[in-house]
């Protein structure tokens, strides 16, 4: 290991809770995520290099570094060979959706640009946890809606006139392409893997933040760029996922994968441990029960709902089981996704509808 590698280890972060309108108490109820505040959370930001939002390193030597300043020092080691960037590419969070949350968009890559002044838009991926018997998402305009269609449904808040409402079930997952309208809830619980970016815009009468209503002026506003942006042809699907068996009792599940990010699900039992060698950061983060996680000679335990950030020059982690964690990254999509799918048997042209085209 070089000395920039030898200065990094599995970084725990500082959380950001949200206490948006639409949020409750099952991140903490359910979940069993510790240190949230009493009243209502809707997000939490496990992962996050967004200005005003950035996390915390909290152990070790780097601790009270924030994200985006181990990157600017240890690019490398922390993304891997090659990578160059400004700011760390993801941002995770689990969601509580106890309500319903508003009918938005973000931007794509080409729209954040033209029109917001930011360097990327905001491809996201909600990976389902618990969703209530009958749960739905709104996701996508429905085929043959026209802007001014669509303009005049929002106007009048008639969202299921325009929009695509899918069932969701726990354990699907929906990549949602930037410039896609959407919204989920009530009653369900995701975790949302997303470009980093806070870039959106809204098609409510009310503000998320307290509930309280949006003037005239400002709502036609934001209704004139939403449909600046809009995308009409984007109509995700929900999807469980592509297994693989990598072990006895160890199942690697790819919940989806594009160019801005992977997800992927890890279960194991007790036959043996989940051991995972990567390349790129891993953002890891625990659903389950509370786990032993090594690596090198790091070895800590990571609670129900925490999260580590394991940077590339760790090169491996072994989880022991029984354990059910997610894993976040920047992949090669040649390496990280194709390669394995195609060497468990997967057709390349299943591969070709899964892996995600850049919007």
């Amino acid at each position: 290991m070089s000395g920039q590698e030898a200065a990094l280890y599995p970084l725990r972060l500082s959380v950001t809770a949200r206490p948006l309108v639409f949020g409750g108490h099952a991140i903490a109820r359910r979940l069993g995520k510790r240190g949230l505040p009493d009243w209502s959370v809707a997000e939490t930001w496990e992962c996050s290099d967004v200005p005003g939002s950035r996390s915390v390193v909290t152990n070790g030597p780097l601790a009270g570094r924030t994200v985006h300043h181990v990157l600017a020092d240890h690019s490398e080691a922390l993304m891997g060979t090659g990578w160059s960037g400004e700011c760390f590419p993801l941002l995770t969070k689990f969601i509580d959706a106890a309500g319903t949350l508003p009918v938005h968009l973000h931007a794509d890559d080409e729209a954040a640009r033209r029109l917001e002044g930011q360097p990327n838009g905001k491809t996201e991926a909600w990976h389902i946890l618990e969703a209530a018997p009958g749960a739905t998402a709104l996701c996508g305009v429905r085929k043959g809606v026209t802007a001014d269609r669509l303009r005049a449904a929002l106007e009048a808040q008639d969202f299921d006139a325009v929009l695509r409402r899918l069932p969701v079930r726990a354990g699907e997952t929906l990549y949602v392409p930037g410039g896609t309208p959407h919204s989920f809830g009530p009653d369900t619980l995701v975790y949302e893997i997303e470009q980093t970016s806070d870039i959106q815009q809204h098609a409510m009468r009310w503000n998320m933040e307290d509930g309280s209503p949006v003037d005239e002026e400002e709502f036609r506003a934001n209704l004139d760029m939403l449909m600046r942006q809009v995308d009409l042809e984007s109509r995700p699907e929900c999807s469980p996922g592509l297994s693989i068996a990598v072990g006895d009792g160890v199942e690697r599940v790819f919940l989806c994968a594009g160019p801005y990010f992977a997800l992927e699900r890890w279960r194991a039992g007790t036959a043996e441990p989940l051991r995972h060698s990567f390349a790129t950061a891993q953002i890891l983060s625990n659903v389950g029960a509370p786990v032993r996680v090594r690596t090198g000679t790091w070895s800590e335990e990571l609670g129900r709902a925490e999260t580590l950030l394991l940077p590339a020059a760790c090169r491996e982690v072994e989880i022991t089981g029984p354990a059910d964690v997610l894993f976040g990254h920047l992949p090669d999509l040649d390496r990280d996704v194709r390669a394995p799918l195609l060497a468990a048997g997967y057709p390349l042209p299943l591969l070709r509808r899964f892996i995600a085209a850049p919007t």
